[in-house]
């Protein structure tokens, strides 16, 4: 199993970030992919997950209305965009498959004007 993300990103505040995560290695469609963040300093934090399979997601409550799913089961790949961007959204960026065992490298998402 691979999951490998999209490079680091630098943001002014109030923008938007597209993180990437393809994977391979294992049928997209059969697991979950969880996205989790670590702010500076601060343990990880789930953000929320997608079922490739049919595109439903769930999201935490503290990101709703500002974060979306998608998966492009033609490529393997699930996107988590953040909108309005905050410093406070400076932090690493994950993908995980359901259970957690794999994960992605990490997305640094850095918010600063």
């Amino acid at each position: 199993v691979l999951l490998v993300q999209s490079g680091a990103e630098l943001r002014n505040p109030g923008a938007s970030v597209k993180v990437s995560c393809k994977a391979s290695g294992y049928t997209f469609t059969d697991w979950y992919i969880d996205w989790v963040r670590q702010v500076p300093g601060q343990g990880l934090e789930w953000m929320g997950r997608i079922d490739p399979g049919d595109g439903d997601t769930e999201t935490a409550q503290k990101f709703q209305r500002r974060v979306t799913f998608t998966a492009d089961t033609s490529t393997s790949t699930t996107y988590a965009e953040l909108n309005s961007l905050r410093s406070e959204d400076t932090a690493v960026y994950y993908c995980a498959r359901e259970g957690w065992y794999d994960w992605g490298q990490g997305t640094l998402v850095t918010v600063s004007s």
